[in-house]
């Protein structure tokens, strides 16, 4: 039962981490970045976000989703019933070697929720002082998008769940036979001890102060201002009446759907 559900979080970790918003969401930061690069490369917006797409790059450099993939591989897909009957498990090495990385994208993940939040705090700020509009508009939008994609697919909370279980697997199979890979460290029973911060209370803090920022309204409203409300239904019907006689006075041929035949 413990492998099934060792099998079961990875294929959720696993695809909680690899999804396409959290890709794309990388390259249009990416591709920020390198458009305002010989303009902006001493500006602290700009600094923020390099921390920020930093923190992605090691994140895919670490190949985690691999390292999880692989693992869930070597768990056996059925559970054996009967009690005599053996079965192939991940081993030590292996078992170590998943947990230490999942304890290092743990750690990781929390760096770049905090970064997501300290960079779009900046923006906002130079944004209300009107500086850089495009540059500070562009990336409040993108690392607010960012920080919800994280937070809304629940990747550092899955990986966490994922460490228990891991830590119960290579605790049990260390009792079975001792083949140590990682000397030197020891693996924590806990994983909210070893990040240092209690990460719900952590993630609301965050939420509350990219929420409760001020808004930079006043220069938006000269740049985008209010769209007029619509107006009754007879305004609009008499307005289609209107612009219908035009059409027909100056012989313009009234539109047609093309999904209806034409004869």
């Amino acid at each position: 039962r413990s492998l099934l559900a060792l099998r079961r979080r990875c294929y959720l970790a696993r695809k909680r981490l690899s999804g396409t918003q959290l890709a794309a969401e990388g390259r249009v930061l990416r591709a920020v970045l390198y458009v305002y690069h010989s303009k902006l490369r001493r500006h602290r917006s700009y600094l923020a976000m390099q921390q920020v797409e930093q923190c992605l790059k090691r994140l895919w450099k670490m190949n985690l989703v691999g390292c999880i993939e692989t693992l869930s591989e070597l768990v056996p897909k059925k559970n054996t019933t009967q009690a005599h009957r053996e079965c192939l498990i991940p081993s030590q090495p292996m078992l170590e070697t998943v947990a230490l990385k999942v304890l290092g994208g743990c750690k990781l993940i929390l760096r770049l929720l905090d970064c997501c939040c300290k960079a779009f705090l900046l923006s906002v700020n130079h944004l209300c002082s009107e500086e850089y509009i495009l540059l500070n508009t562009v990336a409040s939008g993108l690392l607010s998008r960012l920080w919800f994609v994280i937070q809304y697919r629940c990747a550092l909370q899955n990986l966490m769940l994922l460490y228990g279980l891991l830590s119960t697997s290579l605790l049990l199979v260390s009792e079975t036979q001792q083949m140590p890979y990682i000397k030197g460290f020891t693996f924590p029973s806990d994983i909210s001890n070893f990040l240092g911060v209690h990460v719900s209370s952590e993630l609301k803090q965050q939420q509350t102060r990219m929420l409760t920022t001020r808004k930079p309204t006043s220069w938006l409203k000269k740049l985008f201002p209010a769209v007029p409300e619509a107006g009754s239904e007879i305004e609009k019907k008499r307005n289609f009446a209107t612009r219908m006689r035009a059409v027909k006075k100056h012989g313009i041929p009234c539109p047609t759907d093309i999904g209806e035949p034409v004869l």
